[in-house]
């Protein structure tokens, strides 16, 4: 019998990160509507991370609550914010949303502190190490994780720390993730995530191409945006600055 009350526990989930560059209610309303037209199953009740790395207009944004309530009337659901400038720091942290750091910031910042020379010493030693130790890891072989059966509509896969394999198909409401590559061997009907710790070379093939979405590194692309000509066909999914490409698979 388990004599816990709790257990913690790492997990993937798909979430939209809306990067807003400038906050204009009334235009980001029509916008996000017809965004959501695209693909409505899709953003239903769909978990939102509010990027303001690239806010133009930080002074129009002082009251976070009107931006929550815009989310949450078109069914999208906040958890968090990221890329916070310092002048919002204040009102975000009011919301009791969590604040996340961008992939170009420390997970966490200590306060400056005086240090004396002995503990400086062993700092440096540290770092010293740390770096060793990345560099290392860097000449390290990708992983690969291999699926024979068919992904099934519900299903998630993730494979962390490596490419995946699909042997067969990604049926309709399937979703399958990878901090590297993702191959299909087969028909991609649900949704491939590829990068999804920020690896922007990652790639996605399949050899029939009829995704809900495609994303690489964050960046994604809905089924009505694939291009029409590539639909049921081998397709690969790379992204280009932001851009994610979709482009005909060939094999010479």
């Amino acid at each position: 019998m388990i004599d816990v009350n709790f257990q913690l526990k790492g997990s993937a989930i798909t979430v939209v990160v809306l990067a807003i560059i400038r906050y204009e209610p009334k235009s980001l309303v029509d916008e996000l509507k017809e965004k959501i037209a695209q693909a409505p199953q899709f953003f239903v009740n769909s978990p939102v991370l509010i990027n303001l790395d690239r806010l133009e207009n930080p002074e129009a944004l002082k009251k976070i609550g009107d931006l929550l309530t815009i989310c949450r009337e078109l069914d999208l659901q906040p958890l968090g914010f990221s890329g916070v400038p310092e002048v919002l720091l204040a009102p975000v942290n009011k919301t009791g949303l969590a604040v996340l750091p961008t992939p170009n910031e420390r997970a966490l910042k200590l306060p400056k502190q005086e240090v004396a020379p002995a503990v400086e010493t062993v700092v440096e030693r540290v770092v010293e190490t740390v770096v060793e130790t990345v560099i290392e890891e860097r000449i390290v072989q990708r992983q690969s994780k291999v699926i024979t059966r068919p992904v099934r509509s519900g299903q998630q896969i993730y494979a962390e720390g490596a490419d995946l394999i699909v042997l067969t198909q990604v049926s309709e409401g399937a979703e399958v993730l990878a901090d590297g590559h993702i191959h299909i061997y087969g028909t991609l009907r649900g949704r491939a995530l590829a990068g999804v710790r920020g690896d922007e070379t990652a790639r996605i093939f399949c050899q029939q191409l009829d995704a809900e979405l495609v994303s690489v590194a964050g960046n994604f692309v809905l089924q009505d945006s694939l291009p029409k000509e590539l639909l049921k066909k081998p397709a690969q999914i790379s992204l280009k600055g932001e851009k994610v490409v979709v482009e005909a698979l060939v094999n010479n």
